[in-house]
């Protein structure tokens, strides 16, 4: 990529909020798994008369998330309308927030290794009702109509909205990643992105390197996953770069990504700030939040990944980037940190952590990948898991055959020494059993024990991975090792 040109980056991301019902009306916010249509009632379906109510859960947890970015709160909001035009917004308007958001002026801290570590500032969090969910249809005549599923519409809606200030598509994925972690770390949100709870519209321009002058916007829609994002964001860098080489103009406009092919398709061209006649909505006073009120949120906080990061480097000496990996993913260090105790009175504490994390990071991380679970399909408990690290480190069972267990654990649950047993899974530590076995793969491979004498150091591996072949794997690899080259010095001392 050529260095005479600048990308700017912001970020503009929706998350559903962690509450029972909706934002101005009692029907659950349920919706994902519930019948079109069931979810509604005259207030979610903008019936004329009707008149919302605000759902405090809801601003507790958008004062939450705006404390966790290190914003102002401020001390008085109020909703507004935002007038626009569109099939799935039933009143014609929605009720959001304009010029008095819930939180202010925040930051959140990046680090890539391309430009080291930076503050990301955050404009504004404020909160919003979600809209209704247009279904396309398209006949085997080719009749083309849409359905509409209002359950969506009225579940709050909390936007944030960072400044340009990500350079590349590389410092826009690890914002969105640590944002990502923050939210579900405080729990305002299950911030699942391939359900629609986390959304993100980006804003990626491109000018020429020391210019101050932002270059022409162009919006980014339809990314529904962190790849997605990293890759359009990648594909439209690329493209504005071309243009200006070539001597264009980069066009202001919304384009749309599409993960099939791999680019950005056009959607809206001359795209400028909307005119939304935003104005106060007045069947809602405003919200005064107090001094008390946020501190009693601020008492409930949990540590933030990036604290709980510092502390797992720090105390438990994991490397920066075991503890990167660990603190993306809430449930993984509730793991790792539940199980810790189990492992206490065997381990030393920093060899429990680090083995305790390389499970979590490598292993857990590889099953689900592999069978698509949730965690709460996954059946590993702290206790039995502490069991299974415990008869690795004894020299019971080898890494390999701890995977298998481990394997049977994360679907099935269960204590390890039993699975173990039960598949005939244990290792062979005895020097006397291991001797017997070392001695007649000698005397079988005669050629390669010649390779050793005549200075192949690589065959005491051959010879040592004959011996595991011989004992199914059970053999301990490490004992095995020692005497496999102790009977050969022997050879050539001899």
């Amino acid at each position: 990529m050529t260095d005479k040109y600048e990308t700017v980056i912001g970020l503009e991301v929706h998350s559903q909020l962690l509450t029972l019902s909706k934002m101005f009306c009692p029907c659950g916010s349920d919706y994902q798994d519930s019948e079109p249509n069931t979810r509604v009632c005259p207030v979610c379906m903008g019936m004329p008369g009707v008149l919302p109510v605000v759902n405090k859960k809801a601003v507790n947890l958008v004062i939450k998330t705006g404390l966790a970015l290190e914003c102002e709160i401020s001390p008085e909001t109020k909703f507004d309308r935002k007038n626009y035009p569109y099939p799935d917004l039933m009143k014609g308007y929605q009720i959001s927030q304009f010029d008095i958001p819930i939180a202010l002026g925040g930051r959140l801290s990046i680090k890539t290794p391309e430009t080291g570590g930076k503050y990301i500032r955050i404009t504004r969090v404020h909160l919003e009702e979600d809209v209704a969910k247009l279904v396309h249809r398209k006949e085997p005549n080719g009749e083309t109509y849409s359905l509409l599923d209002i359950n969506r519409a009225g579940v709050p809606l909390m936007e944030i909205v960072s400044e340009p200030d990500m350079n590349s598509p590389e410092e826009a994925n690890e914002y969105l990643t640590n944002l990502h972690s923050i939210i579900r770390f405080v729990e305002t949100s299950t911030a699942n992105m391939e359900e629609g709870s986390f959304r993100c519209d980006a804003n990626i321009s491109v000018r020429p390197l020391g210019s101050k002058k932002l270059g022409s916007k162009v919006e980014i829609k339809n990314v529904n996953s962190f790849r997605s994002v990293f890759r359009a964001l990648k594909y439209e860098e690329t493209r504005q770069r071309k243009l200006l080489d070539a001597g264009h103009n980069i066009e202001q406009e919304t384009r749309g990504w599409s993960d099939d092919r791999g680019t950005t398709l056009s959607q809206r061209t001359k795209e400028y700030a909307a005119d939304y006649r935003y104005f106060p909505e007045p069947d809602l006073p405003p919200i005064l939040i107090s001094n008390e009120w946020v501190k009693s949120i601020q008492s409930e906080m949990p540590e933030l990944p990036a604290k709980k990061k510092e502390r797992y480097i720090d105390l438990f000496g994991l490397s920066d980037y075991d503890a990167s990996v660990m603190i993306g993913d809430k449930e993984s260090t509730q793991l790792f940190e539940n199980t810790l105790p189990y492992l206490s009175e065997s381990m030393d504490q920093k060899d429990a952590a680090k083995a305790t994390a390389n499970w979590i990071n490598v292993d857990l991380n590889r099953m689900k990948n592999e069978l698509k679970y949730n965690w709460p399909e996954i059946k590993l408990n702290p206790k039995e898991f502490a069991k299974l690290i415990i008869l690795v480190d004894d020299g019971k069972i080898s890494n390999s055959m701890a995977k298998t267990v481990f394997d049977d654990m994360f679907v099935n649950g269960g204590d390890p020494i039993k699975i173990s047993e039960d598949k005939g899974l244990s290792q062979i530590n005895d020097a006397s059993s291991i001797q017997n076995v070392v001695t007649e793969t000698l005397l079988e491979n005669q050629s390669a024990v010649d390779d050793y004498l005549n200075g192949k150091d690589s065959a005491v591996r051959y010879l040592v991975g004959q011996v595991m072949k011989k004992t199914k794997g059970q053999a301990n690899p490490q004992v095995a090792s020692k005497m496999v080259t102790s009977a050969l010095i022997k050879q050539k001392t001899q």
